[in-house]
């Protein structure tokens, strides 16, 4: 039995986006009610994160940017763009997300953890260098690999981005970086319109940007080929010392904002081919991270199973 950590704070419930804005503070709290009920919450490690330092968050984004965002969210503005809302305790709760990637690379690099699963929010994906948007502050699991090539002695990280929207802000951050693979299975052409085959990389990252673009409509035949002949085979290459999954589960078929039919067994099936993956060549050390996802009880059954099977249980 695998030791997984789930890493929570109930003050990302403090960051409210305003009536009928899909990342709202419910996908959390639905989320939490959902496996309290289930077997699978007594069998993990509770973690209450700390908040990140300004370094922390100063490894993906310049330090002009961040004052940026802490003085937007302190002026009581409530639009970094137009999909982007935020509250005043947004940078508080933003630097909690930050916290807890931070403390599950860690803690997982570490071995005081196999994996770890961070329910945070806001999420991180579309957060470029120095740009909000797509219900993005701040990249959480680009700063979770910087932290782990700059702080732990890790040589190599690789991201798998399954949200259903491509994450236009990890790929740009690593698109030289040699050190970092970056993985995205997303709907295209779709929001944020970055993501095609095309788009491999530059400079020292040249082969080291790998997308999946998916039409709508694809489901999990669609998703699990792309695994088996591409993207498995890429990890296996790279031969990475840690494994971050970006966990949007909004391509599940009842999702509102999207159009690909996966269902929560997929998911799980798909976490199940990562952990063998990762035992292969990190270990099993995974950090995953909560992404996308807006139907309250599709993102909630497809996290119980993804954390069923990081900790190695067979079905939900």
């Amino acid at each position: 039995m695998n030791t997984v950590g789930f890493f929570y704070h109930p003050h990302y419930l403090k960051h409210l986006t305003g009536p009928g804005h899909p990342e709202r503070p419910e996908r959390l709290s639905y989320l939490v009610q959902h496996l309290l009920k289930r077997p699978v919450w007594n069998s993990l490690v509770h973690l209450q994160p700390q908040h990140a330092r300004t370094e922390h968050v100063m490894l993906a984004h310049p330090e002009q940017y961040i004052t940026e965002v802490a003085r937007a969210c302190s002026s009581g503005i409530t639009m970094l763009d137009q999909d982007t809302r935020i509250c005043r305790d947004s940078y508080d709760v933003a630097l909690l997300a930050v916290g807890a990637v931070v403390e599950a690379v860690e803690q997982v690099v570490k071995g005081k953890l196999t994996s770890a699963f961070c329910a945070v929010r806001p999420p991180g994906h579309h957060a470029e260098t120095a740009r909000a948007m797509g219900f993005c502050l701040f990249n959480n699991a680009a700063i979770a690999a910087k932290y782990a090539r700059k702080s732990l002695g890790v040589n190599r990280v690789a991201i798998v981005d399954w949200d259903v929207h491509h994450g236009n802000g990890t790929q740009e951050i690593f698109y030289q970086d040699p050190t970092v693979l970056y993985i995205s299975l997303h709907q295209y052409p779709f929001y944020p319109g970055t993501g095609s085959e095309t788009e491999t990389g530059n400079s020292d990252g040249k082969g080291l940007t790998l997308n999946c673009p998916m039409k709508a409509g694809s489901g999990e035949e669609e998703y699990l080929q792309a695994f088996n002949t591409k993207i498995l085979p890429t990890i296996g290459n790279f031969k990475p010392e840690l494994l971050i999954i970006s966990a949007g589960f909004d391509a599940h078929r009842n999702d509102p904002l999207a159009g690909i039919n996966l269902t929560e067994e997929t998911f799980g099936t798909m976490t199940s081919l990562l952990k063998d993956v990762a035992e292969k060549h990190t270990g099993g050390k995974i950090v995953s991270v909560l992404e996308g996802g807006y139907d309250l009880n599709a993102t909630a059954k497809s996290v119980e199973i993804h954390l069923d099977r990081m900790i190695g249980r067979s079905g939900a």
